[in-house]
Parts: C-alpha cells; structure tokens; sequence
C-alpha cells in the first residue's frame, strides 16, 4: 500500500511537470508569435527606407530589397530641412520634458506631504481636468498665444509644460506618500527646510518615478503632432512630427527617404527606452520603496 501511494505521488509529480512544460512552451510560442507581429511594421519600415524607389512601388511588394540603397538617408537632408527638424524636435521635447518632470514633482509633493485647507478639494479638481478634452480648449488657448503675439513659435509647445501635468502629478503623488514620513522628520530635525528636503531627499529616493515620468513625458513631445500644426507656419519652426509630412507632395509621395526620416525619428526613443528601462518597469510596477 505504501508503495502505490508512493509510486502514485511520482506519477502526479512527473504530469505536473509535463503540464508545466507544456504551458510554459504555449506561453513563450504566443509572446514570440506576438513580438514578431508587432515587430513586422518596424521591419518593414527599416527595409523599405533601404529600397531604392522603383522596388518601393513594385507589386506584389517584397520585404527584403533586391538592391541595397543607402541613399534614402543623404536624400532625406536634401528634400527637406531635416537637421532643423530635429533641432526644433530635440529643443521642445528637451525644455518641455524638463519642465513637466520639475512642476508635476514639486505639486505632487506638495499635494503627498504638505498639509493645507482644502488640499483634498483641489487635487479632486486637478484629476478632474483629465477628463476635460482638449478640443474643450484649443481654440481658447490659441487665442491667448495669439494676443500674445507666439503663433508660429516654440514657446506655445514648451512653456504650458512648466505648468505640470495632471496624470504625472498623480503618479508622483501616489509615490511620494508611500515613502515613511520618518525620513522627513530626520532630516527637518537636521535643519533642513521643505525644498531642501524635496531636492535633496525624496527626489533622488524616486528615481524610478521621476524616469518613467520622464520617458512617457520625453516621448508625448517628440510624437506631438496636433500641436505644432496648430501653432507652426513656418517651415523653419516645423518639429519632425510635422516636417516628416513634407516628403508626401501633392503628386509624388518620396516612399524611400519618408521612411528613412520615420527611422531616425523613432531612434532617440528607442534609444532612451531600453536606457531606461530598468527603472520604467520599476517606476510602472512598484508597489513600495525599492531598495
């Protein structure tokens, strides 16, 4: 008897590991089988800014190019200003990331720690502006920037910035109070007074917070399109996301260098994600003070 109990438990055992096998193999074939989904426009993308532009309009089409062109990357400085693009682009996203990281930190600390009449009631109001679209307020605001004489600059798209972001607050907010008061009161006693602590203290402890916010905020700039087509006339202020629209004519669609001017748009943020990426899983996932 003991032994068919025995023989039974190793029988269980070896099924269970067949079956977790099983799943596991079903699990890793979908994420792949998915990647590679996912990945497929990025492929083609790549490939076609290699095509030179009569395998661009070949039907059927074909992934891989038959000849080799490199020259959709030199074109793309020819046909349009691509290097002033890219000046704008990195100047809105770079001022405009900076200042959001700054004001959404410092009101969300303030609304985590310091305590004030009707704290409560303005912060409701705060979450409550996410639900307001901003068609509510597009042409209000650009009648503003127009008495204001800045239509047609880079100020509408990078100042409204310093002025914090209502999601980001909320996402800082939620992580400051999580961090033991304990160290505050520590470092009040020390002599240190309430930007003191903030600069010095919480912001280096939420290191992975203050980079997600600063990936997802970075990215939300580089890929604005609405914005710079609202306020931008003039080629020679256009940001990429609207100056990539150049290569499409009224007659002729430049295929080749289009996608090369897309691939290198999407480089710096490719490049800053898996930079980042550590901590942006962290600051999405955390559930506490990570060590």
């Amino acid at each position: 008897m003991e032994i068919t109990r025995e023989t039974t438990r190793v029988v269980r055992k070896k099924s269970y590991k067949k079956k977790n096998k099983i799943k596991r193999f079903l699990t890793y074939a979908t994420l792949i089988g998915l990647s590679l989904l996912f990945l497929f426009p990025f492929a083609w993308m790549v490939f076609t800014a290699l095509k030179p532009e009569n395998e661009v309009i070949t039907f059927p089409p074909t992934l891989l190019p038959i000849e080799w062109d490199w020259l959709n990357f030199t074109e793309v400085f020819e046909i349009v200003p691509f290097g002033t693009f890219y000046k704008n682009s990195l100047i809105v996203a770079g001022l405009g990331t900076l200042g959001t990281v700054f004001s959404s930190a410092l009101v969300a600390y303030g609304f985590a720690r310091i305590k004030g009449k009707g704290r409560n009631f303005w912060f409701a109001l705060l979450m409550a502006t996410l639900m307001l679209p901003p068609q509510v307020t597009m042409i209000p605001v650009y009648i503003i920037w127009s008495k204001l004489g800045l239509v047609d600059t880079l100020v509408p798209l990078i100042l409204p910035a310093f002025l914090g972001n209502s999601y980001y607050i909320f996402l800082l907010r939620q992580f400051f109070r999580q961090i033991p008061r304990e160290v505050e009161e520590s470092a009040y006693l020390d002599g240190a007074n309430t930007f003191q602590i903030f600069w010095d203290l919480i912001l280096p402890m939420s290191k992975s917070s203050i980079i997600t916010v600063t990936i997802l905020s970075f990215m939300g700039f580089w890929n604005d399109f609405l914005n710079p087509l609202i306020y931008l006339h003039s080629t020679e202020n256009f940001t990429l996301a609207v100056g990539i629209m150049q290569f499409q004519g009224a007659l002729t669609v430049y295929w080749g260098p289009m996608m090369a001017a897309s691939l290198m748009m999407i480089l710096p943020l490719i490049v800053i994600f898996f930079t980042g990426q550590k901590y942006f899983v962290e600051g999405v996932a955390t559930e506490g003070l990570k060590g």
